[in-house]
């Protein structure tokens, strides 16, 4: 496999930064499939049916994790649902549904999700001279018209049913971590001068992709031209092993035949409207500034370390 190979170097240090307590959360996740995945024509009604079903069954699975936010957050994200700009990758439709996992996992409409992850060799806007790793192109020569402080970060504001969607491209990898995307639940705020503004923040997590299933992708242009060792999720810092419940995505070709065509992700995310979590500052496993060192001097960080290593 061109230029993908399993790191054996970094060590299964499990190191969770977890900021905030574990609740009972997530029994909408057949809803939030049915729902997020339905024909766009479907009717609310028969939505909202579904997600009311689900919510009356006994036990919900744990929320997933949170760990702090990593050193390549910024604030002032726009809201929007393809965030691609332009960047090249294999396509990735996210259908996310948020429940409140202290009310029968019902849906939370309103709550506003917002994502953030690297290209497809390794860069974060904002961030675009941090070394990814490996043996990679410089960001420039992707031949985008990306913004270089915008590019793959978004908001969504969900819907009476508690879904967003986005769309963007699969994400690459960067040393030492495996392939991720970052997100955070706000409530409380609202839409204003194109971004969000107000509110809290719920929960700070991250999602996850099956191995072979990145691998795969690696193998494709424009990912193959980042050579290096692809850190597994096995090995990785961060995701624990927990499936869905650790971030996990679930994920569906468009094509089977055909990976290039992309893929749809759905997830549930189970959040309490009333706790506060923003994943910033310190804690361990995903603080730190970005593997080339030092950040852009106009770009914000999140006060951690480099000890506590790469988000």
């Amino acid at each position: 496999m061109t230029g993908i190979h399993k790191s054996k170097t970094i060590t299964r240090r499990r190191a969770l930064a977890v900021t905030g307590g574990t609740v009972a959360a997530g029994g909408l996740a057949v809803a939030g499939y049915q729902s997020a995945f339905a024909d766009e024509a479907a009717s609310s009604t028969e939505a909202t049916a579904a997600a009311s079903a689900t919510s009356t069954a006994d036990a919900c699975m744990t929320l997933m994790t949170s760990v702090t936010e990593g050193p390549y957050y910024l604030d002032g994200a726009l809201v929007r649902k393809d965030i691609t700009e332009g960047k090249s990758g294999v396509p990735l439709t996210l259908r996310l549904t948020v429940v409140d996992a202290t009310d029968g996992c019902t849906p939370v409409p309103g709550a506003a999700v917002e994502i953030w992850h690297c290209d497809a060799w390794g860069y974060y806007s904002g961030y675009t001279t941090a070394n990814p790793g490996g043996s990679a192109p410089a960001e420039s020569e992707d031949g985008s018209t990306a913004d270089d402080a915008t590019y793959l970060r978004g908001y969504q504001i969900a819907n009476a049913n508690g879904v967003v969607k986005f769309e963007t491209v699969f994400p690459g990898w960067y040393t030492p971590r495996t392939c991720h995307i970052h997100v955070k639940v706000h409530t409380g705020g609202e839409k204003e001068d194109g971004t969000y503004e107000g509110g809290k923040v719920n929960h700070t997590g991250q999602f996850f992709f099956d191995d072979d299933i990145a691998q795969e992708v690696f193998t494709l242009e424009p990912y193959s031209r980042h050579s290096g060792s692809y850190t597994t999720l096995d090995d990785d810092m961060v995701y624990d092993g927990g499936g869905a419940s650790s971030g996990l995505l679930t994920l569906k070709a468009v094509k089977k035949a055909d990976p290039a065509r992309g893929y749809k992700g759905f997830l549930t995310l189970g959040i309490d409207p009333d706790a506060e979590n923003t994943g910033a500052g310190g804690g361990g496993g995903e603080g730190g500034t970005p593997p080339s060192g030092e950040p852009p001097a106009d770009a914000p960080t999140d006060g951690a370390t480099a000890s506590e290593s790469a988000s």
